[in-house]
């Protein structure tokens, strides 16, 4: 298949210089135009289909290789970056280890409604 499309590229690429020079000697020609626009839209087709093939290539050679575990994922990554591993410390500086909010909420000495207390 690569040699059909390297001769489509050349078909498409001397049909399209031909169109383009006819177009810049009348571009007023509706004619020259269309078989311009017409050469182009070929041109698109054959590089979509060899992107399709470049792309195809690349995922056969990327199944031969392994790949990579994220650093975000990789276990050992995680336990050299956070000396030994554990979780990284809070970075919130207004609350102590074990306290929570309502540890910090001032004490109310009000009845309830029932007058229990």
């Amino acid at each position: 298949m690569p040699d059909e499309i390297k001769e489509r590229l050349q078909d498409c690429c001397g049909t399209c210089t031909t169109a383009y020079e006819s177009w810049r000697k009348d571009e007023k020609s509706i004619d020259a135009r269309e078989n311009l626009q017409e050469a182009i839209h070929e041109i698109r087709k054959v590089a979509s289909r060899l992107e399709i093939e470049l792309a195809v290539s690349e995922r056969d050679q990327m199944a031969q290789k392994p790949i990579p575990i994220p650093p975000h994922r990789n276990a050992k990554a995680r336990s050299k970056d956070n000396n030994g591993g554990g979780k990284k410390p809070s970075k919130r500086g207004d609350s102590k280890k074990g306290e929570s909010a309502n540890d910090k909420a001032p004490k109310s000495n009000k009845k309830t409604a029932s007058g229990d207390n």
